[in-house]
């Protein structure tokens, strides 16, 4: 049987794109969901989200965190299978989104390009073998102008992946960031964040890991969202059938 992927946001830049990504994978767009603009022709435009989650197997949702825990939730209640992609979840949010993992299978990613979720890897990789007392892990990143968030989610998973590779979490590790004045000496072990903003930068991530005798850095860059919206869609169809639990884009991979 097809498998049927609705889209939140349908008539946004990466909504869209999924349409298109959606179609190559030779699925059926089930419709989705727009607040303004017009869908791309022929996709059926849903009158609200628990709509979509009634006429899809699996729905996708890059459209903002605010909505992110109500939209989890409308698909629990729905049944409907769940790939959130929006960036900037707080803390309430992601445990809206865990509970409603409970009930349905969700595949919650900071970034679903599989580059990224490489480079995730290595991340935890090698902040195991490079212990904070003696090698700084600073994330750089950079984005479009138009982006709300700072520092973007993927800056936060390689923030979670670099504390995870030498047992803490980011947040026992501690976040430093909006460095400004005289803000005294950076902080052992604790993890690093820059953010900028500009042009139509589609996403640039750097992980520099620097000690007194040598500095490490590993970038990724993303030239094309379509990455994103590909990455997606080849979770959607993963995703379906699988038992209800939180799931990432790793899992999706196989890694």
């Amino acid at each position: 049987m097809t498998i049927r992927i609705g889209i939140a946001g349908i008539s946004g830049r990466m909504g869209r794109l999924l349409a298109e990504e959606v179609a190559a994978a030779g699925a059926l767009l089930a419709g989705g969901t727009t607040r303004s603009g017009a869908a791309p022709a022929g996709a059926a435009v849903l009158p609200d989200f628990a709509a979509l989650c009634a006429a899809a197997d699996v729905v996708i949702d890059f459209t903002h965190a605010h909505a992110a825990a109500a939209h989890a939730q409308a698909a629990a209640a729905a049944g409907t299978a769940f790939i959130l992609g929006s960036s900037g979840l707080s803390a309430a949010d992601e445990a809206a989104v865990s509970a409603a993992a409970g009930r349905i299978p969700i595949v919650y990613a900071a970034n679903f390009a599989p580059g990224v979720n490489l480079f995730l890897a290595i991340a935890e990789r090698m902040a195991a073998a490079l212990p904070g007392a003696q090698y700084d892990a600073e994330i750089v990143e950079m984005h479009h102008r138009q982006k709300v968030d700072a520092p973007s989610g993927t800056a936060v998973a390689l923030g979670r992946a670099v504390a995870a590779g030498r047992g803490t979490t980011l947040e026992e590790a501690g976040r430093e960031s909006g460095r400004d004045g005289h803000c005294g000496p950076r902080g052992t072990g604790t993890i690093g964040f820059a953010a900028l903003r500009g042009g139509q930068v589609v996403g640039d991530h750097t992980l520099v890991f620097a000690a007194a005798s040598e500095q490490i850095s590993l970038t990724h860059q993303s030239f094309d969202r379509r990455v994103y919206a590909t990455g997606a869609v080849r979770a959607a169809l993963w995703v379906r059938g699988r038992a209800p639990g939180l799931y990432g884009m790793r899992d999706v991979l196989g890694m």
